[in-house]
């Protein structure tokens, strides 16, 4: 596979990722009617999803990293150049600009909407570190073990999407911007709510599209 054809995977493939997450979090918050437990599902499910599309379509021509980290990993297990991991990080940067800027157009947000919410403190990088290790390790560890001719992989990020998302040790004490955004973002907010609503599904609210 040529460089330029793994480049442009991964630019696409990370556009196509936030594109979905920023998007279906905007969605998701203006759908849920104040309910940030169903707000954080509803922007959880499509995450998991399009990283199982994106890794399937993807994963053949490029590797599917979409992430700095991942190619970091692989860089360190010299299973791709240093010249050629740099040219992904910068392309996956830019896919990813781009993708954020295609869902504030999508949802006409201003073109240029960045968080005034500070995120720092020591829960906030520990979780950080807790999900960045949880995705490469996942990821070294679909392809040491899978059997051949099936890639586990797709499936195995999208459960571990949908754990990292309700996951009690991943969740930030700050309160995110007045637009949930970012899986992060509706994860912190979904912290107090969540165990009532998700006692009784019956009693969450979901708006009629």
């Amino acid at each position: 596979m040529t460089l330029e054809r793994r480049l442009m995977a991964e630019w696409l493939g990370t556009f196509s990722l936030l594109a979905t997450v920023i998007g279906s979090g905007i969605m998701a918050e203006r759908l849920a009617d104040g309910n940030v437990a169903i707000a954080l599902l509803g922007n959880t499910i499509p995450t998991g999803a399009i990283l199982v599309v994106l890794i399937t379509i993807f994963g053949p021509i490029s590797g599917a990293h979409f992430n700095p980290a991942v190619t970091l990993s692989f860089a360190m297990r010299r299973e791709i150049t240093k010249r050629d991991s740099l040219l992904y990080v910068t392309v996956q940067v830019f896919g990813g600009i781009a993708g954020v800027l295609a869902a504030h157009v999508m949802f006409e947000h201003a073109l240029l909407d960045p968080s005034t919410t500070s995120r720092s403190g020591i829960g906030q990088w520990t979780g950080e570190f807790v999900a960045t290790f949880g995705l490469v390790g996942t990821i070294l560890a679909c392809i040491q073990v899978r059997p051949p001719r099936h890639n586990t992989t797709p499936r195995t990020a999208h459960t571990l999407v949908l754990q990292q998302g309700f996951s009690p040790f991943l969740n930030t004490p700050h309160a995110p911007p007045p637009v949930g955004t970012t899986l992060a973002d509706l994860r912190a907010r979904a912290h107090a709510s969540a165990p009532h609503c998700l006692t009784s599904l019956s009693e969450c609210k979901i708006p009629a599209c």
